[in-house]
This record gives structure tokens, sequence and C-alpha cells, in this order.
């Protein structure tokens, strides 16, 4: 008779195994599709009934956390499930179709500057966001980035705290106390080595990891200065950019002072001079032309940004399938911006209208759409994630064309291309199923890179989708007028916040057609 862990999980094959358990490929019996699904076995490293309590606590403790920040982002496994079975512990997640990045070097060699580039773009706005709530993730390494196969983005997994929790012991004290230190020889820094890991870590080992995917060299195979203790490493990478080797050389500085302070710093280091976030999907821009009137002289208000409104009165964002802004006043009238589509990586912001600066406790203004909050008042703030291939960076004001642009002479094209009301529609369901990532990838690269809207990138996104509002009411849209390559949509909106609060909003989105992928992208809201 076959065995199943825990009556349900079907073990495919063995994974990988260690000092604290195994790691099993299974199928989830009870699931419709017998779908995939990691299961990690783990057992403290004493069998002691004196500690077992404790452990057992910090293991549910780590696990919540875990499903918090599967749930916030689709660049970390989702945790479906923990159980403990004969006194061991079991985590259950998502299967990641993909590859390790050590595998991709196997594969391929030593990666080029520009993809190291985006993946640590990609990366950087996920471990700010993993520092924000308070968590270290102490054993970034190749063999933990994942590339997942069907979007390419890289997938940070098997965080530490869950093999410190079952490295707990009881001192001679009587005390409990973790007696391993987690991480990587190479990859972590002295101070995490002796067992004081700080933010600053992770950051270290980004930059160890990015120096094996552009050198094939680890961390072992390189010298370091006796004097100073800083890796030596410039003359193993060819044709490598001086800004990339500074910001590499601040992230793996000897001493924690010297580094970057924050990852936020460090993806701002990298962006100077470069396409901020570049679409995981070139963007084509539309033919050159005089852009209609509807789309030039729109005010942007949200209810995460300050109380001001920005000192030009006209915003024009450009293009691109967005997040959202929804700026609301209470007792008068409620103006919530909107914005939505398709578009690349983590974390940005939004506005706040000018007569109202909303509270965490009071949402009265939701952010657009396309924009989550983040903003200087307690308000929502959106991410903006790191996006895979660069693009030439869109112009602030950049024309579009008139409503005598020609029309698609294919019908195939006609038949194919799905009407601008879809594509808003789709857009929400994109955040109601909580794939964020996705929804943040229908921004255009300058909607995305705006500050004042996004400040934070992807973490404001997320931050404000994923930690602010539970769903989104789509209860009617209508088109307002279209051409060939751009198209005015009107929405009527609720959200459900997840104070219990409903923020109703009446939304104009301006789209603009992306021939290249065949997709609307939002260009502005209002």
């Amino acid at each position: 008779m076959e065995t199943l862990l825990n009556n349900r999980y079907r073990v495919i094959r063995t994974l990988g195994n260690g000092g604290f358990g195994e790691t099993f490929l299974a199928e989830d019996t009870q699931m419709p599709s017998n779908r995939c699904c990691v299961i990690k076995q783990l057992r403290p490293i004493q069998n002691n009934p004196q500690i077992y309590q404790l452990v057992q606590e910090r293991f549910k403790r780590e696990a919540a956390i875990l499903e918090d920040l599967g749930g916030a982002t689709k660049q970390i496994p989702t945790l479906y499930a923990y159980f403990q079975l004969d006194g061991q512990f079991y985590l259950v997640q998502e299967w990641i179709e993909g590859d390790t990045l050590t595998q991709k070097v196997h594969q391929q060699g030593a990666l080029s500057e520009n993809a190291v580039r985006e993946i640590l773009i990609s990366l950087l706005p996920i471990t700010e966001y993993v520092h924000s709530q308070g968590i270290i993730h102490r054993d970034i390494k190749p063999d933990n980035i994942i590339l997942r196969h069907r979007d390419r983005q890289p997938v940070l997994i098997d965080f530490g705290a869950i093999r410190e929790t079952m490295g707990t012991v009881v001192n001679s004290q009587g005390n409990p106390t973790s007696s391993i230190v987690i991480g990587t020889p190479g990859y972590m820094p002295s101070e995490q080595a002796a067992g004081r890991p700080l933010y600053s870590s992770d950051l270290y080992s980004l930059g160890v990891t990015a120096i094996y995917l552009l050198t094939l060299k680890q961390p072992q195979e390189l010298e370091t200065d006796s004097s100073t203790g800083e890796i030596i490493w410039h003359q193993h990478a060819v044709n490598l950019s001086q800004k990339m080797m500074q910001v590499i050389d601040r992230a793996i500085a000897y001493h924690p002072r010297d580094r970057f302070s924050t990852a936020k710093e460090m993806l701002e280091a990298l962006q100077v001079g470069t396409v901020t976030f570049p679409p995981t999907v070139p963007y084509i821009q539309p033919p050159v032309g005089t852009a209609p009137a509807t789309l030039q002289n729109t005010v942007a208000l949200s209810p995460g940004a300050s109380s001001q409104p920005d000192p030009q009165n006209s915003r024009h964002r450009e293009v691109f399938l967005p997040s959202l802004i929804v700026g609301a006043l209470i007792g008068g009238s409620i103006i919530i911006g909107f914005a939505l589509s398709r578009s690349p990586q983590p974390v940005e912001q939004s506005r706040v209208s000018p007569e109202s600066s909303p509270s965490r406790d009071q949402v009265q203004d939701p952010p657009t759409p396309a924009q989550s909050p983040v903003s200087t008042t307690p308000e929502p703030t959106t991410v903006q994630e790191p996006q895979e291939q660069e693009v030439s960076p869109v112009p602030v004001r950049s024309p579009f064309p008139t409503q005598s642009a020609e029309l698609p002479t294919s019908t195939q094209s006609q038949i194919d291309r799905p009407t601008p009301e879809q594509a808003v529609q789709n857009y929400f369901e994109t955040i109601n199923k909580r794939d964020f990532q996705t929804g943040w990838n229908q921004l255009s690269p300058n909607y995305q890179n705006n500050k004042a809207l996004h400040p934070d990138g992807y973490l404001s996104y997320i931050d404000w989708w994923g930690g602010k509002v539970q769903s989104v009411n789509v209860e009617q849209v209508s088109l307002v007028e279209a051409t060939a390559q751009t198209a005015t949509v009107n929405a009527n909106i609720r959200y459900l916040m997840k104070t219990g609060k409903v923020v109703p909003a009446s939304v104009s989105f301006f789209l603009l057609w992306d021939a290249q992928n065949s997709r609307w992208v939002v260009s502005d809201t209002k």
C-alpha cells in the first residue's frame, strides 16, 4: 500500500538532504490537479523534550512569516501548509519550475552584465520588502535563486530562519539558544559568520552572487586584501562597466558601514544613468504623432501621496498597463486615479488628493489601480518591480497618434486584439488573484519610474495591493473613445480594504496599444 505523508502528499523524488532533514518533490492527492509541491522535512538538532515545545512554537511562528511573504509577492514561494509528524516538522511550498542560477551558469557559462543587472534589479525590491518585515534571509546564493521558466523572473527560496529554529539547543545555563550559524561560507560576510547578521549581510550575499555569475569564480577562488579584508575580483570580470563594479564593490565591502544601508539604496545606485525598470517584454512605442487632447493635461490624485498637488498642473503618464491610484475625498467628491495593465519588476507609489490625506485606519483616497500608493502620509504604498530586458526610456511627454492614425489592415489582427474594456477587466482580475508581479508588469516604464507616484517602486505596489486592499469589484466599464493606437475607458469600481471599509471610485483609463505584445497598456488615469 502506498504511503502518503500526512495522508495527503505522495513523494515523487528527493530533491536534497542535509543536517536538518530532506526536501522532496511531491504531489498533492487532495487537489484536483494533483499539483506538485515541495515538502521540506525538518528535524530538531537535539531530541530533547525540554526544548521540543519551544521549537514547535518557533516553527509555527516562522511558518506564518513564510505564509505572509509568499502571499505578498510571486518571487517568494507560496506556503501551502505545514504540519508535524512523528516528532518532525514539515513545510509544504509551491514548486517553482525553473533553474537555479548555479544550473544556469553551468548550462551557458558566465552571464552578461545586462543579465546580472536585471536579476539584481528584480531581486532588490523583494529583498527590501523582506527587510521591511524585520526578516533577514541569511542564505542568498546562486543555489537559492531560481529563474522561473514561465516568466524568467528570479525567485528567492530557502529562508534561513526555519533552519535556525531546528538548531535550538539548551546552553550550560539551561537557556535555549541557537547552536548554528545560518549561511554559506564565502557568500556570507564576517558579521554573519559571527552570528550577528544585519540587513546589509543579505546585500553582501547578493554582491558575491553577482561576482560568481559574471566571472564563474566561487568566493573561495577569489583573493582578499590582507590589510582590508576586501575581495579582489576585478581582474576576472571582462568588459564590465565601471558603474557595475562600483555597485558590487560597495555591496561586498568588508565592514557593514561601508555597504549600502538598504536594498533600496543599492537598487537606486544600479539605476542611475540607466533605464530604471525595463519591462520583461520589450515595449514598442507607438508611432510619433500628436497626443489627443484628452491625454494631455491629467492630474494624478491618490491617497498615498502628499496632500499637496504636484507642482505641475499637467501630469501625463506614459505607456503600459499599470497599477491603480484612487483618490477619495470624504465629505465631498471622491477623485480616484486608476491605471492598469502589464509591465515589469517590483515597487512603487501613488499620490494624494490635494484636499485630504487619509490615514492608515481611514483610507479615504485609495490609489489609482495602476499605481498603488506610497506616500509621505501613512497611506498605502506601491512597489516597483524589476524587469528583465532593457528598453529605451520613454520621454516624459512623448506624443501619440491622433485619430487620423491608420487602423489595422489585417482582419485577423482586429479579431485577436482585446478590447480596451477587457484590458481593464483583466487587470483587476490579476489583482484579485493576488498576482501582483503580473499586475506590476502591466505598467509603462515611465509610470513605474515616476517617483512621485511610486517612490519605492514595486515595494510600494505590493505594500498597497498586498497589504491594504482585500479585493476590487469592477461594477461597470464603458468605452468613451478609441483609435487604432489610443483608447479612453471609464470604470466604476469599489475597493474592499482590509480594514473592512468599502471605497467607491470612478476612474478614466487612458490606454495605448502595444503592437509588439498585442495588448493595451495604461498611459494615464484620471
